[in-house]
């Protein structure tokens, strides 16, 4: 091997894929409405349609879309109707996830 020539990945190590899952307490939901000002209407894994928001500290880096799927922590009061978006998934996470069939219930 040449000094300066890189190395060669196998194209084996890029099927290794890590995807955040809901910890306690969270779950998965679709966008269905942006409302502005960072809040949207989420539809959840458990049937309901929450109100969320994205907290402020995540505010610049998390822009978020209809139809995108994302992370909801629902709040501790109001629960059933209000909660925060914790993290939102790329396309390619999405599709590992449906492959997989975490998203049959959505």
């Amino acid at each position: 091997m040449a000094k300066y020539q890189k190395k060669r990945f196998d194209d084996n190590v890029s099927d290794i894929t890590r995807v955040r899952m809901p910890k306690n307490g969270e779950m998965l939901g679709f966008v269905e409405r942006l409302l502005g000002a960072a809040r949207m209407y989420v539809r959840c894994e458990d049937g309901k349609v929450r109100l969320c928001r994205v907290p402020g500290g995540k505010r610049r880096y998390v822009w978020v879309r209809e139809n995108d799927l994302v992370i909801v922590k629902p709040w501790e009061l109001e629960g059933d109707s209000k909660g925060d978006v914790v993290f939102k998934y790329q396309r390619t996470q999405e599709a590992y996830l449906r492959n997989k069939g975490f998203l049959k219930n959505l």
